[in-house]
């Protein structure tokens, strides 16, 4: 039998978009790839965000090239478009997408809310099913269907890793301004050790730095000597959280969605503390794993005393990767 073909957009990020070809093939189908977006540069994807009008002119050459001239007519059987805020393609490259991909089905995931990503609304016509990550948006409007992130297989190994009691807490992440200004708030309220807590807050460059000092009065008094330039590579980022007993998460600025940290510390069975009380609504839930940090709340004692309580193995099986990739694929 012929395996289905699949085109997978998606964007760079973390390299996210290897783990989903990855387990596409071991699902069965010819997964490609396709970027979202002309460039992965900081840089661009900087301006993107500004106003994606300013780099109409590259994601247009990059789709007559990469698209209009390569990929043949009717050689797709699903596309999945996993969209996020650096997604480049205008709603007309979606429409001739669609017309050279006749006999695909076209599904959408929403890797952000709708406020933060207006662009999405004028390509919803050309797909037959759009998932989100933000149940917001789901509640808000019936053509979204509620589909939280996933962790994969590495998270999954972190149980198995050796177990070093290192860290009370650990933190990586990229430092948007309200995200670095609640993971030190939360630092800063907890009775733990300096050293007994590793934070990194990723910034991809100094002018990003400088820009997010300018603009952000969050960052006025954030000094260099707090950022983390390079990327924590996923190893050694498994590796401290295989010897912590928790993991800190604050979503972006208006995000309710869960971040994917959150469904990673689910596969590694790490505790977590978060900013985001949304999470209460969700079937992992349990306070004695989660909490939800509030302002002069007090976490209880007993936090990082008591082992982390496991949860059914349908649970973590849920939140698989695979499982991700099923629900949106299975009607294919």
């Amino acid at each position: 039998m012929e395996k289905k073909k699949v085109l997978l957009i998606a964007p760079v990020f973390f390299d996210y978009y290897k783990a989903m070809l990855m387990t596409l093939e071991k699902m069965g189908y010819d997964a490609e790839y396709l970027c979202d977006a002309p460039s992965n540069s900081n840089v661009s994807k900087a301006i993107g965000r500004i106003n994606k009008k300013f780099i109409y002119h590259a994601a247009e050459k990059y789709f007559d090239e990469a698209v209009r001239k390569k990929v043949p007519a009717d050689r797709f059987d699903i596309v999945l478009v996993v969209g996020g805020m650096t997604f480049a393609f205008t709603t007309e490259m979606m429409k001739q997408l669609r017309q050279m991909q006749s006999k695909a089905r076209f599904i959408l995931y929403q890797w952000d809310s709708e406020k933060n990503l207006p662009y999405s609304v004028g390509i919803h016509p050309y797909f037959d099913a759009i998932y989100t990550f933000d149940r917001q948006d789901a509640l808000r409007d019936t053509k979204y269907k509620l589909l939280p992130l996933f962790y994969t297989d590495n998270y999954k190994r972190v149980s198995d890793m050796e177990q070093k009691d290192l860290y009370d807490c650990m933190y990586v992440g990229t430092a948007h301004p309200f995200k670095y200004r609640d993971i030190n708030t939360i630092c800063e309220s907890l009775d733990v050790p300096k050293d007994r807590l590793y934070v990194r807050h990723y910034m991809p460059s100094q002018l990003k730095f400088w820009y997010q000092k300018v603009t952000s009065p969050v960052f006025r008094h954030a000094k260099q000597a707090e950022m983390c330039w390079d990327k924590v590579s996923e190893q050694e980022l498994m590796e401290v959280m295989a010897s912590s007993k928790c993991v800190l998460d604050a979503p972006q600025e208006g995000q309710t969605g869960l971040t994917i940290r959150t469904i990673e510390c689910l596969g590694a069975k790490r505790k977590l503390i978060t900013t985001n009380p949304e999470i209460v609504h969700y079937d992992f839930y349990d306070p004695k794993n989660i909490w939800v940090y509030e302002d002069g709340k007090a976490l209880e004692k007993d936090f990082f005393v008591a082992p982390y309580k496991e949860l059914p193995e349908e649970i973590y099986q849920k939140y698989s990767i695979r499982s991700w990739l099923m629900t949106m694929l299975r009607d294919n």
